[in-house]
């Protein structure tokens, strides 16, 4: 029997597990530290096999999911560089990817590294929190290097409609990166910076869809987030300025009294939603 192991059993890391359950004919097993990480995944029955000993699973795997921080990802490889099985197909779950496809370089050519990132996520963490459909309807990003094998390329696509995802991006890390601090990474900045208004404590009961919204994932993991914002700084800054300008003109218009000009300003933002929704 062919073995997935998945390093890291937290949010992300346990609803993989779950979601890759009956996975052709792969044994699924799990690789923890803590003893209540592994005595939950035991109970729940999130992977076929459990164990502390990422050592002893290493060298046998076909395919490694490595479902760490950044700085974790980039450790474990290079501590385990040398027991990787040949042919073996090693991915992530990282949010960002030129630094962890840099990190990954330590591998030797036998093995191919596949970076991933599954657009998916809660703002909880914790194998507590695991969920196997996580991943229905969200984007599947992967970022293969320029020696990944077509098979792996296919695995990884097989993987991701078990899971449940509705299409695979295939991409470079570079794109990603410059993407996903759009995408992603600002709008996080944003609900911590609107909550880091002098009022949001006196704003209770007056809370909408629109706030709840806005700042649901202000209340984000702190060391992960430091990671993913400190390793992709220049895109995240590039985009942090375009807002900055964007809220300048809307603050401008609005302090000028012209309804007319906020009118076509607001009409010209809201199609540009609508069209995006179209296409």
């Amino acid at each position: 029997m062919k073995q997935i192991v998945i390093v890291g059993l937290g949010l992300i890391g346990g609803s993989i597990a779950m979601a890759l359950e009956g996975f052709e004919d792969y044994e699924l097993v799990g690789v923890v530290r803590s003893d209540a990480t592994r005595d939950y995944a035991v109970a729940h029955g999130v992977c076929d096999r459990i164990t502390q000993d990422a050592g002893a699973v290493i060298p046998t795997a076909d395919v490694v999911w490595l479902c760490q921080h950044p700085g974790g990802i980039a450790a474990f490889l290079n501590q385990y560089k040398d027991q990787f099985k040949a042919g073996a197909l090693v991915t992530d779950v990282c949010g960002i990817k030129t630094a962890i496809m840099e990190a990954a370089r330590v591998l030797p050519p036998e093995v191919d590294f596949i970076g991933c990132h599954p657009m998916a996520g809660k703002e909880t963490s914790g194998i507590q929190n695991a969920e196997a459909a996580l991943f229905q309807r969200a984007h599947y990003i992967i970022t293969p290097g320029p020696d990944s094998s077509a098979e792996h390329v296919d695995l990884m696509e097989r993987m991701a409609r078990h899971m449940g995802f509705r299409d695979v991006v295939n991409t470079t890390p570079e794109h990603h990166d410059a993407i996903i601090a759009y995408t992603s990474q600002v709008m996080h900045i944003m609900a911590v910076a609107v909550c880091d208004d002098p009022d949001l404590f006196g704003c209770k009961g007056f809370e909408g869809g629109s706030f709840r919204d806005c700042t649901r994932v202000a209340a984000l993991d702190v060391p992960l987030w430091t990671e993913l914002f400190s390793m992709n700084a220049p895109a995240l800054c590039k985009v942090i300025r375009n807002l900055e300008d964007n809220l300048r003109a809307y603050r401008e218009v609005i302090e000028s009294g012209d309804t007319g000009a906020l009118a076509d300003k607001l009409t010209w933002s809201a199609n540009r939603k609508r069209k995006m929704n179209l296409e």
